[in-house]
């Protein structure tokens, strides 16, 4: 049986990343539990100090349910090394093999229009496959294949 988890993605601005991604992946802004007006107001009530407040939206969940929740959690340092884990994006909207060189650029031109940089093609990809490495706007790694 398959557990359930969340994504989290360290960072120092929450809502603008959370909002970036929420775009990049067709996400929406996950809604506070029952009770809250907010997920401040839910963390403050469970003692998180406010130094981790994000301080707005910081959670993504996937509208139809399949994708993984989400959390862009506060953290004080800066981003200072490679990424051990990135996000692939599948510009096909399906399986990433699936993806044309055309489809990989327009989705690169999309997020590049949100305030992703372009890094650079990948060329440790096999030769018929295309793939585009990018930052997000806190500088985390990703690929659109």
């Amino acid at each position: 049986m398959a557990v359930s988890y969340q994504l989290v993605i360290d960072c120092q601005s929450p809502e603008p990343l959370a909002l970036f991604w929420a775009e990049a992946l067709h996400y929406v802004v996950a809604p506070p539990p029952s009770g809250f007006t907010s997920w401040d107001d839910y963390y403050r009530v469970n003692g998180v100090p406010e130094e981790l407040i994000g301080h707005g939206i910081d959670r993504i969940v996937d509208p139809r349910g399949e994708g993984p929740a989400i959390w862009f959690q506060v953290v004080p340092e800066q981003k200072s090394t490679k990424n051990r884990i990135h996000v692939d994006v599948s510009a096909s909207g399906g399986r990433p093999m699936e993806s044309t060189p055309a489809q990989v650029e327009a989705e690169a031109a999309r997020l590049e229009g949100l305030g992703a940089t372009r890094v650079h093609p990948r060329s440790d990809v096999p030769d018929d496959h295309y793939a585009v490495a990018m930052t997000d706007p806190e500088g985390n790694e990703f690929d659109i294949n």
